[in-house]
């Protein structure tokens, strides 16, 4: 969708609400509180419907309830907008750049906005990875000699950074998180969470915290200490590519993202990837939110 396209299929709130119903109950109003599918519309109230079945009284909801769009006064074809620009940006779009765009008064509307709408990109549930699936991990944050004199560390590394690692399958899905050091037991509880039992080959470099995949995953190595980086089908190129993208990113767009956030930035780096070929990534998005 282009943006000339969302104009003109969302000129104001009630095209918006039409749409959401749409994407948001395609087989029909449910309650977003119990999920019972005999509500009663409110005939003086459009979008808005009753579920008798959460309480004697009724719980009146409506298009927006329990949606990044409630308890908001922002009107629906302003969240379209920053919807498309975020899911259009192969590198992300800081909410200052949003403000300016869209004309916003307040910074604070357009960071609220954004992290929201990241919230509505997050994976709750996923397929294993399937194929030949690569895991590495990665350090988000400024190098130690560019910090100010008082906050050098003195350590190479990661030190003072943030970590994430992540799995991808090769022309498939990403999967990244948070984590708190690389040891073997993080990395071996994350792969087994995301990689299938069935997988062809797990392939890492040969960081001491994978020593253990080989237990249960076809497990091969590449050396990076020893200059190795390709070995047959045995590489992390595709997830070095992934990350590579995502520093980009932060450094070219958001320029600092903290430790509370980052994984709201993963989520949203990781569904466009992960929704690239979808010809309504829009659409899902809205459905998700």
């Amino acid at each position: 969708m282009t943006l000339n396209q969302l104009l003109a299929q969302f000129p104001n709130d009630e095209a918006c609400k039409t749409y959401l119903v749409q994407r948001r109950w395609p087989n029909g109003v449910a309650c977003p509180k119990c999920g019972n599918v005999k509500v009663f519309h409110v005939t003086h109230r459009p979008f808005h419907w009753v579920c008798k079945a959460c309480n004697k009284n009724g719980y009146r909801f409506s298009v927006i309830t329990k949606t990044i769009f409630e308890n908001t006064k922002y009107p629906l074809p302003e969240w379209f907008k920053v919807i498309l620009i975020m899911s259009q940006s192969k590198k992300g779009t800081s909410a200052l750049q949003i403000q300016r765009m869209l004309g916003m008064g307040s910074y604070r509307t357009a960071w609220y906005m954004c992290h929201r709408i990241r919230a509505a990109m997050k994976n709750t549930t996923w397929d294993k990875l399937m194929g030949t699936v690569e895991v590495d991990e990665t350090y988000i944050g400024g190098k130690d000699k560019n910090r100010h004199w008082d906050k050098k560390s003195g350590i190479t590394g990661g030190a003072g950074k943030i970590g994430v690692v992540g799995a991808i399958s090769r022309k498939g899905n990403v999967v990244c998180k948070v984590i708190e050091n690389a040891d073997a037991t993080t990395l071996t509880k994350f792969v087994r969470q995301t990689v299938s039992d069935k997988v062809d080959l797990v392939a890492t470099d040969e960081w001491l915290g994978y020593k253990n995949l080989g237990k249960q995953f076809p497990h091969q190595v590449v050396a990076h200490s020893k200059g190795e980086y390709v070995r047959g089908t045995v590489h992390t190129n595709t997830l070095d590519n992934f990350w590579s993208l995502l520093k980009r990113g932060v450094i070219g767009n958001y320029h600092q993202v903290s430790k509370k956030y980052l994984p709201l930035y993963l989520a949203e780096f990781s569904f466009r990837h992960n929704k690239r070929e979808h010809p309504d990534m829009f659409g899902e998005i809205v459905a998700g939110c």
